[in-house]
């Protein structure tokens, strides 16, 4: 069976676990919690050696980690992933795009503040993600404040991608009311058949 090693309160880790729900694979999941320094050990870097979830076993052994890339894997010939063409290249840019604009704000200011607790040793830093966070989410309302979805045709992996922390982002004081398109968006997410939210 699939493997997955992923914490349950990681969007990252949830993208792993939603796709292979959603295209029918059964896997087994161990939480591997990177505060208690599970993601350190000797047999985790052997499967990993950047020491990250998550990290997804396949049954013939081969490993994949980066979270977007577990996406594109299982999402493969299926309507969460338009065939090689124009509406890929739109999936992939927000695939990028995710990880590189929104996720290190948005996912950082969550985790400073929900799970460390460090609103106020980490001001300067959340100052940053408040303000690159919140201009990721404009981007985002510019798009989706006249669309149902991230890419034309229907829901993709790109949704995906950007749900994970935009759905919790109000544990990073990002106020989703700001953005209605967004707001809305994720509504119609979480209200597809198949989706669950990341456990708080």
């Amino acid at each position: 069976m699939i493997k997955v090693y992923g914490m349950a309160v990681s969007g990252n880790c949830w993208k792993a676990a939603q796709i292979l729900g959603l295209t029918g694979h059964a896997f087994e999941w161990i939480e591997t919690d990177t505060t208690r320094g599970d993601t350190a050990t000797p047999a985790f870097l052997a499967l990993n050696a950047q020491g990250e979830v998550p990290v997804v076993v396949l049954e013939d052994g081969a490993v994949l980690t980066q979270s977007n890339a577990i996406l594109a894997h299982f999402a493969e010939a299926t309507p969460w992933l338009p065939p090689a063409g124009l509406l890929r290249t739109r999936v992939l840019q927000w695939l990028f795009w995710e990880q590189y604009s929104h996720e290190p704000y948005i996912a950082v200011a969550r985790n400073l503040i929900t799970y460390r607790n460090q609103r106020v040793s980490q001001a300067e830093r959340l100052a940053v993600c408040a303000t690159r966070g919140n201009k990721a989410l404009d981007i985002m309302e510019q798009r989706l404040c006249g669309h149902d979805f991230l890419v034309d045709g229907g829901p993709t992996i790109a949704d995906l991608a950007l749900y994970a922390y935009t759905h919790v982002a109000h544990e990073g004081d990002f106020d989703l009311a700001r953005v209605p398109g967004v707001a809305g968006w994720v509504m119609r997410v979480a209200s597809l058949p198949g989706i669950h939210g990341l456990r708080s």
